[in-house]
């Protein structure tokens, strides 16, 4: 084991938090409307552990206009952190679940992980 890592138990196996390529995270930027049935598809395939919050955007739908002036549109994030080899689970329920065919269905953003950590126990790592 190396000497200058932090070391987490993720599953069965110990991997070293500074091994970002074994988390990721999802950063998905859906329509309001499908956020229910998005986050009902991840929970059925086991993806539970999520952060929400509504946002304010701009993509290629340039905003709403209205009497010439432009309005950026309501979306919504969907965070999960989760283990690299489940990503592409989660991309694709994701991408189901979200599409409605229409400009403004969003974009799904896939980042490593670093570091995790808990602020009530000081723990490091996932």
């Amino acid at each position: 084991m190396k000497q200058d890592a932090h070391y987490v138990n993720i599953g069965y196996q110990e991997y070293s938090s500074m091994d970002s390529h074994l988390m990721k995270m999802i950063w998905a930027v859906i329509r309001p409307e499908r956020v229910d049935v998005v986050v009902s598809a991840l929970k059925t395939e086991g993806f539970s552990a999520m952060t929400r919050f509504d946002v304010y955007g701009r993509g290629k739908q340039k905003g709403i206009v209205v009497a010439g002036e432009s309005y950026d549109m309501p979306k919504t994030v969907l965070m999960l952190v989760l283990e690299a080899g489940r990503i592409s689970e989660a991309v694709k329920i994701i991408e189901d679940s979200a599409r409605t065919g229409a400009i403004g269905d969003g974009r799904i953003f896939v980042v490593p992980v670093e570091e995790a950590y808990t602020i009530r126990t000081g723990k490091v790592g996932m």
